[in-house]
């Protein structure tokens, strides 16, 4: 196939290039490099079947013109920054929504009819059900970021309707892995790097949350592409277990030998908007044949070592 992805350059989105090519498709990666980094995509610029556009998604000429031929589009770019979502409004909007819509337009005018959409379990606000199925009833949006994917689902499912799209919707928990490039393993690498005797943890360190490994995302995707043939398939993306903070914490600081003295802001979110449970029920991915090959704290270990060397390795270079 010819595929387009969005994101190209960021932690997923790089990822899914690099698998996408050693699977023999050729691929457009799309990207502003507003959070990507040049340096993900170095193994597949010596690729022959790898082309790169930088240019914004609300720059719809540019998007129609690198969509051209493709049969897939793996829609990845998106300002994923809940915590600060409320500080810039208007950027999950255009950069969530908006860009959304560009790219079911630039699908409509160039026949391409087949796209998978990275959402998050965000959308399903604060729950009442755990684990929380896709079916669960959503309760009032509590995170612009949220709001802003939520929309774009059902702008994908109204194309899907209207104009005979085939929809893949992915609602992820948060993703981690090599190339992971914020969140909460970076926010406490670099307060460790400056004062590795202190750390301050937004919230009171008791939120549950759910992860899971980069590589796992990805098999998921390609494995519902392979396997899911309905109009619209929508598949939550987790593991079966959660974790505190606090372990996160005690795993990154045991790999780092430091026992930094804790302080918390208190209260059980960190931000507006951030989930103080996170747990989604995943028997519909599962039931495609796909299951996580990494726990939570093997990802979260991953994670922080790939952190750590790379933080290092910059510095050498500098």
């Amino acid at each position: 196939m010819r595929v387009l992805v969005t994101g190209a350059a960021g932690f997923i989105g790089s990822h899914m290039v690099d698998r996408l090519l050693s699977a023999g498709h050729s691929v457009v990666g799309f990207d502003n490099m507003s959070t990507g980094q040049q340096r993900f995509l170095e193994s597949a610029i010596a690729h022959p079947q790898f082309t790169f556009r930088e240019a914004d998604l609300l720059d719809r000429k540019s998007l129609a013109g690198a969509m051209e031929g493709a049969e897939l589009v793996v829609h990845l770019a998106a300002n994923a920054d809940v915590r600060f979502g409320t500080e810039r409004p208007r950027k999950d909007l255009e950069q969530n929504t908006i860009a959304t819509w560009n790219v079911l337009e630039a699908m409509r005018e160039q026949d391409c009819t087949r796209i998978v959409f990275s959402s998050t379990g965000s959308v399903y606000g604060e729950p009442d059900i755990f684990p929380t199925p896709e079916t669960c009833p959503f309760p009032v949006q509590t995170s612009l970021y949220g709001a802003s994917k939520l929309a774009a689902e059902g702008l994908i499912q109204a194309y899907c309707e209207g104009f005979g799209l085939q929809a893949y919707i992915f609602r992820f928990v948060s993703i981690m892995g090599e190339r992971y490039s914020h969140g909460h393993v970076v926010d406490f690498y670099q307060q460790l790097s400056e004062h590795p005797d202190h750390l301050h943890v937004l919230g009171n360190g008791h939120q549950r949350k759910s992860y899971l490994y980069v590589q796992d995302c990805i098999d998921a995707i390609l494995t519902a592409l392979e396997k899911a043939d309905g109009k619209v398939n929508i598949f939550n993306l987790g593991t079966d277990e959660y974790c505190e903070v606090n372990d996160s914490i005690g795993w990154i600081c045991e790999h780092l030998g430091l026992r930094p003295k804790l302080t918390y802001s208190g209260g059980e979110r960190g931000w507006v908007g951030d989930s103080p449970f996170i747990l989604l029920e995943c028997s519909r991915i599962r039931a495609l044949g796909w299951r996580p090959r990494l726990s939570i704290k093997q990802a979260v270990l991953a994670t922080i070592k790939f952190v750590s060397a790379d933080a290092a390795a910059v510095k050498a270079e500098s």
